[in-house]
């Protein structure tokens, strides 16, 4: 079947296990939004499936399309078509937004193939029509002196740019007003197909208020303890986590 698929996925960073015992899947098509407190292992799931060589899977298995992705470098998952936007994106000053493009989108063509500038550029301006973003956005460094709005949305065109098979946005909506929250959300559901499995990974509820999920479940010391649609969000903002921690008894992970 077309989907991410989490096995029984174990992590420890440090000697110390963060992840324990998760198992999730999402199918192509479908918009999955993990909640869970602070310290629940939610960040380090993202990372674990992008590839970050800090984290140690114990056992387990992360498959894409029915293929371990465990096995890859993370260039190669990102080839694969896994695509991360990160929580706190880094700058690249120097790198112009269309040139760091340019070189991400010709990285995943096959070796020996050119990427052609103006079949690059037509692309490109015509996510950036679709995400309503000013063609002049391009021409700036990466994520240089961007607002935490501008960040978001860069990563939103790299995402549109990529066209990955599935895409964990880790907490995009960290430190957003709610203008900017609205217009990455737009961006996102502007993208949402039947060939695009996403991941949301959210702290708040609000999020949800204009990117709608599927399903929602909620993470809590290292694995989802509890799953449904998008009125169990709602009751997560009504009544917080306490009353998912006292139902499991299970201590919060770090």
């Amino acid at each position: 079947m077309n989907q991410l698929e989490i096995q029984d996925l174990h992590v420890t960073i440090a000697d110390q296990e963060i992840i324990r015992g998760l198992t999730l899947a999402v199918p192509k098509g479908e918009v999955h939004a993990i909640m869970g407190p602070n310290g629940s292992g939610k960040s380090t799931l993202a990372k674990v499936i992008a590839g970050h060589p800090d984290y140690v899977v114990t056992s387990g298995a992360v498959l894409m399309d029915g293929e371990n992705i465990l096995e890859m470098e993370p260039d190669q998952r990102a080839r694969a078509g896994i695509f991360l936007a990160f929580q706190y994106p880094s700058e690249i000053p120097g790198v112009t937004i269309a040139n760091f493009l340019r070189a991400a989108v010709q990285a995943r063509l096959p070796e020996g193939e050119e990427l052609e500038a103006t079949d690059y550029y037509a692309e490109l301006y015509k996510k950036m029509d679709l995400l309503e973003m000013p063609r002049a956005f391009t021409s700036r460094s990466v994520n240089e002196g961007f607002s935490g709005g501008e960040k978001k949305r860069n990563e939103i065109l790299q995402l549109a740019m990529l066209n990955p098979k599935y895409a964990v946005l880790d907490e995009t909506d960290s430190g957003l007003d709610i203008d900017a929250l609205k217009v990455v959300a737009n961006g996102v559901n502007s993208l949402r197909s039947p060939n695009l499995g996403v991941l949301l990974i959210t702290h708040y509820q609000r999020l949800l208020d204009y990117i709608v999920p599927d399903h929602v479940h909620v993470m809590v010391g290292g694995r989802i303890v509890r799953s449904g649609d998008k009125n169990l969000a709602l009751e997560l903002e009504e009544k917080g986590y306490d009353w998912v921690r006292t139902e499991i008894a299970e201590p919060v992970g770090v």
